[in-house]
């Protein structure tokens, strides 16, 4: 087993949120949830068709320079609109060492978009009664402790899918990277300095995200990538999605991981880090996305109804440093928040869902325009910055925005010729 002893454990992950229906006052400063303010029925807004043709040729056209300037070893992508795919295109390799291409049906890493998955099943579990929102983590966990006892005692499963436990941002992240075992880290916890009281402010978090597997297991008895299984990928469609290491390598077609060696590609062995199920354990091909893309925008009411996408989608904790962190974010994101599993943007006054993930040799983003139904997903299996780019100029021509080089194609990348451990050597290609 490639996958670590703990994954047994970790494997029933993720829940978080609100209770559903009138939501009861909070006793340690974690606010009471605001009413939604993500419509999915009734006053849905449409998109120009003559706006989204052209976009969509927009949108082929610059995923033709990505291909052309080789920005990238491998791509997926899709958008969807109004429940129907609209668009779907691969390009590059899925390991450039072999020349195998990407398909439709090629497996990527999803990173931190799996903890949008978590969420769900949590929300599911809660509507049928087997936890709640306000579950506190150390009436299920016994283990579980912070730096501040009161604090361990108040924490909710609300407060670590929101982000919002109170701990520095990327908490012992650092030993996750180096191979520290998750379990050894979750125990670990009480020894970190505290930032504010949970529910307060924001810290992004993967290894306190996790504690959510541990809780559903201790809730229900059931392995948490066997929940999510039955309850979402299944029922979805997602023939190909699966969890951890060895799901992706037994995938059928699945993307390596690339670094770029001069002008080369050269594919590498995936290894097991960061692959904490609730936090970023997902693997799943773009016609995976596209069937959970259509389901986040309320096109699968009966396994995400919209009462529960609300609830996921709805804005907890302020997030005001996320506008920094690329150009189109500090152009175009005026407010900026996190949901459960779910970042929540004012993007240019529209409200962006969204979410990307990231770690060794894949890169993926997520965002949907609720309002018009309208979404996009972008899986890479490189560490290049410029596809980053593509989802906000293409946002940008469906809402009509004046157009910004934001994947910054005529700004020369700097390769990434340094090569990773574990790397394997490239065989020559003739």
């Amino acid at each position: 087993m490639r996958v670590p002893a703990f994954r047994a454990g970790l494997t029933c992950i993720l829940v978080s949120g609100f209770a559903l229906g009138a939501a009861a006052a909070q006793t340690h400063g974690n606010p009471v949830p605001p009413e939604p303010t993500v419509v999915h029925t009734g006053a849905q807004a449409m998109l120009p068709a003559a706006r989204v043709v052209g976009a969509l040729k927009d949108y082929d056209r610059w995923l033709d320079q990505l291909a052309a300037e080789n920005r990238t070893a491998g791509l997926a992508t899709a958008v969807v609109i109004n429940d129907k795919v609209r668009y779907e295109r691969t390009i590059g390799y899925a390991d450039a060492n072999t020349g195998a291409r990407v398909e439709p049906d090629t497996v990527f890493r999803l990173a931190s978009l799996s903890k949008a998955f978590a969420t769900a099943l949590t929300g599911v579990l809660v509507r049928q009664g087997a936890l709640s929102w306000d579950t506190r983590l150390a009436s299920v966990l016994p283990f579980f402790k912070l730096r501040d006892a009161n604090a361990s005692q108040e924490a909710t499963v609300r407060d670590i899918l929101s982000q919002s436990i109170g701990l520095p941002h990327n908490a012992y992240d650092n030993l996750l990277s180096n191979g520290v075992p998750y379990q050894e880290l979750e125990r670990k916890l009480d020894t970190v300095p505290m930032t504010c009281d949970p529910g307060s402010c924001y810290g992004y978090q993967n290894i306190a995200f996790s504690l959510i597997g541990d809780v559903i297991y201790a809730k229900t008895g059931q392995f948490f990538s066997q929940l999510v299984d039955k309850y979402l990928f299944l029922p979805l469609g997602m023939t190909t999605a699966s969890y951890g290491r060895d799901g992706l390598e037994s995938s059928r077609d699945w993307a390596r991981p690339h670094y770029r060696h001069g002008r080369e590609w050269v594919s590498y062995e995936p290894n097991d880090n960061f692959y904490v199920p609730p936090a970023a354990g997902v693997n799943a091909s773009i016609r995976d996305m596209e069937q959970w893309l259509i389901a986040q925008m309320g096109g699968r009411p009966m396994v995400l109804p919209d009462s529960l996408l609300e609830v996921l989608h709805s804005p907890i904790i302020d997030t005001p440093t996320e506008r920094m962190f690329s150009n189109w974010r500090r152009a175009r994101v005026k407010k900026a928040s996190y949901a459960l599993g779910w970042r929540v943007y004012d993007y240019a006054g529209e409200t962006l869902i969204f979410h990307a993930g990231a770690v060794k040799g894949y890169r993926s983003m997520i965002g949907f325009l609720p309002k018009y139904h309208a979404g996009v997903v972008v899986l890479w299996n490189c560490e290049s910055n410029t596809p980053a780019g593509l989802m906000p100029m293409l946002l940008d021509d469906l809402l009509g925005l004046p157009h910004e080089d934001w994947a910054e194609f005529n700004q020369s990348e700097r390769p990434a010729a340094r090569k990773p451990r574990h790397a394997r050597r490239a065989k020559r290609r003739h």
